[in-house]
């Protein structure tokens, strides 16, 4: 056999087998998909990965949690995988990473705009008026230069929140109406006017699986939730910039 028909019989080789290799991780897949949904019975399973750590294949839900699985779907791990070397939580990076969005498609023009300063800086936020979290980060973000902020109001918590959303969303004046609540405790006046926005806030919140509030997006699409303190978030600003 000449040297270019062995080279050709062993990229065919290669070939086929890789493919083989594919078809059964793809099988292993489903398996795990499979005995997953059988095992909360319903079709409850978003994705299936294999991972390159254990053996173990990454499930993600359709409630943003994630589990791991073996090859067979024959038991659940549902905690996070550390590695040990470098001591990196790789189911939180993981879950970062599933949870960061396209910035650009989020509708800005639904938020309440804020700009300090240049501006140059942007975070987006979601924000329950009646979010004790929020009231605290609203204190830190009133002390920080150079940022633009689009609050998003996201009433989840109570009825109120939603009258007070409808209110601020109503005033004349949306930003001063905000930080008058957030800040100074003064509850927003009666206001009447087509309150649709806040509710598709709410849609689109439930969307993104943001279950509480505060909860953050910088501009490169990382998600931060729950309070963080200036100086945390002027670390995460400039690491964008960074990039």
């Amino acid at each position: 056999m000449s040297f270019f028909a062995k080279r050709t019989a062993v990229l065919a080789v290669a070939t086929v087998t890789g493919f083989a290799a594919s078809l059964s991780a793809n099988a292993s897949e489903e398996t795990v998909r499979k005995n997953m949904e059988a095992f909360i019975g319903a079709p409850a399973v978003e994705s299936v990965t294999k991972t390159p750590y254990g053996g173990l294949y990454e499930v993600l839900l359709k409630n943003g949690q994630l589990v791991y699985s073996d090859e067979k779907g024959s038991f659940i791990v549902d905690g996070s995988v550390i590695d040990m070397k470098t001591r990196r939580d790789v189911t939180q990076a993981r879950l970062n990473e599933l949870a960061a969005i396209d910035f650009s498609t989020l509708p800005l023009d639904q938020a309440i705009k804020q700009v300090k300063g240049k501006g140059t800086r942007v975070i987006a936020s979601f924000e329950d008026p009646n979010c004790g979290y929020c009231k605290r980060l609203a204190k830190e973000l009133a002390g920080m230069d150079d940022v633009t902020i689009y609050t998003f109001l996201y009433p989840i918590l109570s009825p109120d929140s939603t009258s007070k959303s409808n209110n601020i969303w109503c005033a004349k004046d949306r930003a001063k109406a905000w930080n008058s609540w957030i800040l100074d405790g003064k509850v927003p006046a009666d206001a009447d006017c087509d309150v649709n926005t806040v509710a598709k806030n709410v849609e689109l919140g439930q969307k993104l699986r943001i279950t509480g509030t505060p909860t953050l997006f910088l501009a490169d699409g990382r998600r931060i939730g729950g309070y963080v303190p200036a100086a945390e978030l002027e670390k995460a600003l400039a690491d964008v910039k960074a990039k």
